[in-house]
């Protein structure tokens, strides 16, 4: 199946979810890097810098860069055609802008497959625990711009 003159990787020839083949693709150095945005409403920002990103459930930057990187790592067991990877580095930084929480996550690996869905993944489960920390605080918390920003390595490299 083609779409926009590509071709869908994960669809065989009868138009059938299928894992891609890469056994015949050489290792390289495999690297992305994702980012997602955790808007609060101004009041709840202030409260959180006010009490240093701690929340009865703990420190709410490390408890989210923890999950990203056990998500980074279980990547391939909740992506079904996703292929399972040998990480060699989850770096995840999360900073603070306008009311707002910036999540990355760069991913690093030597494979024959790339880690753009690791360092996504990485980053929308970072942004889901700020929520789940946060939300007693209020339901009005954005999750947004989830994206890949630079992928490096393999085929083709992708700069956003």
């Amino acid at each position: 199946m083609k779409k926009s003159g590509k071709i869908l990787s994960h669809l065989n020839t009868d138009g059938h979810p299928q894992m891609v083949d890469v056994s015949e693709k050489k290792i390289t150095t495999r690297t992305a890097t994702a980012q997602s945005e955790v808007q609060f409403p101004p009041l709840v920002f202030e409260q959180l810098v006010k009490n240093s990103f701690l929340s009865s459930k703990g420190s709410i930057i490390t408890t989210a860069i923890i999950a990203g990187t056990m998500a980074a790592k279980r990547t391939a067991g909740l992506i079904p055609l996703c292929h399972p990877l040998s990480l060699s580095q989850i770096a995840i930084d999360i900073g603070r802008g306008n009311n707002l929480l910036l999540i990355k996550a760069t991913i690093k690996c030597e494979g024959k497959t790339g880690v753009e869905m690791e360092a996504l993944t990485a980053v929308a489960i970072a942004a889901l625990t700020v929520y789940d920390m946060c939300k007693a605080l209020s339901h009005e918390i954005v999750i947004s711009q989830t994206r890949l920003l630079i992928k490096k390595g393999g085929k083709s490299d992708f700069k956003n």
